[in-house]
Parts: structure tokens; sequence; C-alpha cells
């Protein structure tokens, strides 16, 4: 899996360092990544506030008041 920013690449070199990870699965995402020009960090995604979908709709006020004009003749 290759790097998505300058500081996963860093902090990777940093758990290589302490003996976290091995040598190999540095090499193997440095490979991976080749030499793509990294974002210094990568943005959280943002999750949208509406609702996806609702299966439920609502009547528009104008339908609702034809509704109750016709029921109540």
């Amino acid at each position: 899996m290759p790097f998505k920013s300058q500081a996963q690449r860093r902090k990777f070199a940093q758990l290589l360092v302490e003996g976290k990870i091995s040598n190999e699965t540095f090499e193997e995402w440095n490979r991976e990544t080749g030499g793509a020009k990294l974002p210094e960090r990568v943005a959280p995604k943002v999750k949208s506030s509406r609702p996806k979908s609702s299966t439920k709709r609502t009547a528009s006020k104008t339908t609702r008041k034809r509704k109750r004009s016709a029921a109540s003749r």
C-alpha cells in the first residue's frame, strides 16, 4: 500500500527506527509509492449532514391544503 502523505512516510520511518516495523515493510510501501509528489498531510473526508435518502416523503403544504378543503366540503 503506498504512502498517502509525507507525514505518513515520516511516521513509518520513525517506527522503523524504533524497530516496530520491519525494513521490508517500509521498503515495500516506499517502492509502491514510487517518485510521486505527496502532500504534507491528507485532510479527513467531510461527512455530509444531510441524510442520504428518505424513504418516507411528506406532501407539500399546498397538497395538504387541497386535501383538507376537499374533505370539508
